[in-house]
């Protein structure tokens, strides 16, 4: 009876220890990665507001942009709601938003937990932002030489540099270089592949400026399916093919998306190796956003290629104003205007995000 009683005695403590490693490594694997602080640069995809103090026609601080944010607020997001920026910061426990660098009255803790540089019609090319006068890539980086001078007054210069290693760089840019100059323009200097090449070269020296000053983590995104957009999409139905007039994915644009995610892919692979200490992901949103299109009720979804705005096929920007119809709701859309997503897409967008952070962490 005594040996039974310490056999039962040793099988309970051990199931004990078990349960408890097993809770532990549960917990554990449930903690976000613990990164202090995202800094986003780039164009309209994570512009939290930025373009707002520009003299620029691209601005989303006007309803009905933010029509589903928080107060109802028209931010400058180019979405009725949150960008995907804003569902990461909210992912990792960071914070619930990501503010614009250029927010009036941002404080130092904003700054130190991170902030979007990103401006709305930005790109690569600098003949992108002469076309639009928004804040380009360069300018980019020296607003953020500037708020770095502005963390080492608050925390210190050893502290700023370790929250540097420690942060998350997001970079989302490309689709406005390809949109209104590749398409747009008569292009006699480039094919489409030399200015693929052309715009990595730009990424390539952007990325390596960021780690010159810090920066050790990154987050890249890919294009989009450049094709289903739907100013694209219109665009296409009114050129000379066998598809005219009918609202199709533009299949030689999305092709082009897709040799440029490949070799940007390459480059990162590359820079992974060269930028001792480095991490530097690739964000598919190209994968993200067809699954979303050719699979739209699996996201809850209806309309694929159309926006909420207006017609939805070609209002963005100062386009896309109040007094126009919209759709009644806008969680049921990909877009929102004829170019940019709607927050129930960034949603989902920024859940694919999160899980290729947590791989590495």
């Amino acid at each position: 009876m005594e040996k039974y009683y310490k056999n039962t005695v040793f099988f309970a403590i051990i199931m004990i220890i078990i349960s408890t490693f097993y809770l532990i490594t549960v917990a554990s694997s449930e903690q976000p990665p613990s990164i202090p602080a995202v800094f986003a640069f780039g164009d309209s995809t994570i512009d939290s507001g930025n373009n707002n103090r520009l003299m620029t026609i691209f601005r989303g601080n006007h309803p009905p942009y933010g029509r589903d944010f928080p107060g109802h607020i028209p931010t400058g997001r180019f979405s009725n709601g949150k960008l995907a920026t804003d569902f990461l910061v909210s992912n990792l426990g960071i914070k619930d938003l990501l503010p614009a660098y250029l927010s009036p009255g941002l404080t130092d803790r904003d700054l130190t937990t991170g902030v979007s540089f990103a401006s709305g019609g930005s790109g690569l090319d600098d003949a992108t932002t002469a076309l639009t006068g928004v804040i380009d890539m360069a300018s980019q980086l020296q607003y953020f030489d500037e708020a770095i001078n502005r963390m080492e007054r608050a925390i210190g210069r050893n502290a700023t540099q370790d929250l540097l290693k420690e942060s998350m760089f997001v970079v989302s840019v490309g689709t406005n270089d390809v949109v209104f100059n590749l398409y747009r323009t008569l292009n006699f200097v480039h094919t489409p592949s030399s200015y693929q090449d052309f715009l990595l070269q730009r990424l390539q020296s952007f990325i390596e400026s960021l780690y010159e000053r810090g920066a050790r983590e990154f987050g890249v995104a890919g294009l989009p399916p450049v094709g289903c957009l739907p100013l694209q999409v219109t665009v296409g139905s009114f050129m000379p093919s066998p598809h005219m007039l009918q609202r199709l994915c533009v299949v030689e644009q999305n092709f082009d998306s897709q040799t440029y995610n490949s070799k940007l892919q390459d480059l990162l692979t590359n820079l992974n190796t060269s930028l001792p200490y480095s991490r530097i992901l690739y964000f598919d949103i190209y994968a993200s956003m067809m699954d979303m299109i050719v699979n739209p009720y699996k996201y809850g979804f209806q309309n694929s290629l159309q926006g909420c705005c207006g017609t939805g096929m070609m209002e963005m920007g100062p386009l896309c104003i109040v007094g126009l119809p919209m759709c009644p709701d806008a969680s049921r859309l990909i877009f929102w205007d004829s170019m940019h997503p709607t927050e129930a897409a960034y949603k989902a967008i920024a859940d694919h995000f999160f899980q290729t952070v947590r791989q590495l962490h």
